[in-house]
């Protein structure tokens, strides 16, 4: 199965209907971590179900902890995470029914990808090393370089070589955590179309990213966190929605910026426009794209010369904000 066959649970109602039905591998209910002062992860429940869910916020939103806490790694500081229907906390058995893939995890460049995942399937106590790590390596299609060392893989093969490693025990949950970081666009699509091929096996798979567009099309589901709040959850047409009716600010530099401001202020798609100190206009839009066509269109039309263009507020850390305060 490749990512132009597959489509989300999102663009299927019944598939919709039939997933709300499929009984929740993973239940976060009312967990928060605190490290000292900081709180990393603000009283999150939620659930998780066989598919792909996609577990989307910025940097330091608290995504990796909350894998931690969710595969047993990390103790939180207050409430209850299942995974089964079992407390994870001190439940050997459970673990062995998870594979967890770090951010940042090493691998030993001297060692060739095989004994990698060998190394993997007997820390695991896997019965038939052998059969585990053919199985493994052949899932992630890494069959033709397993042989060659690891310090000559690119990095999408080192990110399968090591997601054959995490599956070498066949766990029937996945979290990974970072997985596409630093890949080019092909070796994304490459663990993409993976990643589907793991989802459509029955597995249920946590993908952590601060990039909308790496998970919105293999997941079925998208969990939004934001200074460590649960703060939008739903498929991903839903986040998409969100994410177009923020507003946003648009700072403008121009000959005449009283003219401009003038004219533009009619335009039914400019909600606001004020003067800031520095003789520059300050624009509130709920769409961009007309924006975007209707300024330097309006200046021409008035003979009036751009200095500057500044949107204020369009990193991630602004639209995921806006969001958790809806």
């Amino acid at each position: 199965m490749t990512l132009s066959d597959y489509k989300p649970v999102a663009d299927e109602p019944e598939a919709v209907a039939a997933y709300s039905r499929l009984e929740p591998t993973i239940r976060v209910s009312n967990v928060s971590k605190w490290f000292g002062d900081v709180v990393s992860v603000n009283d999150v429940s939620l659930e998780v179900r066989p598919g792909l869910t996609g577990l989307l916020g910025p940097n330091g939103a608290g995504k990796t902890t909350l894998l931690r806490v969710i595969c047993g790694l990390t103790r939180p500081s207050g409430g209850e995470i299942q995974v089964f229907g079992e407390p994870v906390r001190n439940n050997p058995e459970l673990y062995r029914r998870i594979g967890v893939m770090p951010e940042h995890q090493s691998t030993y460049d001297f060692m060739s990808g095989r004994a990698f995942v060998e190394l993997n399937a007997r820390l695991q106590r896997v019965p038939d090393v052998k059969s585990a790590v053919d199985r493994a390596i052949e899932q992630v299609g890494m069959h033709d370089a397993q042989n060659r060392s690891i310090g000559e893989y690119s990095r999408g093969m080192k990110q399968r070589m090591r997601l054959a490693a995490v599956m070498v025990h066949d766990p029937e949950i996945l979290l990974l955590d970072e997985p596409l970081s630093g890949t080019d666009p092909r070796q994304r699509i490459e663990f993409q179309e993976l990643m589907v091929r793991l989802a459509s096996q029955g597995r249920t798979i946590m993908i952590s990213s601060h990039i909308l567009e790496e998970v919105e099309a293999v997941a079925d589901r998208i969990l939004l966190l934001v200074h460590g709040k649960l703060a939008a959850s739903g498929d991903y047409h839903v986040i998409r929605q969100k994410l177009s009716d923020r507003p946003y600010i648009v700072r403008i530099g121009a000959s005449d910026v009283r003219a401009l401001a003038a004219r533009l202020i009619t335009e039914p798609f400019v909600e606001s426009i004020s003067m800031d100190g520095a003789g520059h206009i300050q624009i509130v839009s709920r769409n961009v794209r007309e924006l975007q066509r209707a300024v330097p269109r309006t200046a021409q039309a008035l003979g009036i010369r751009l200095t500057r263009i500044d949107p204020l507020d369009d990193s991630l850390e602004s639209v995921f904000t806006y969001l958790a305060d809806r």
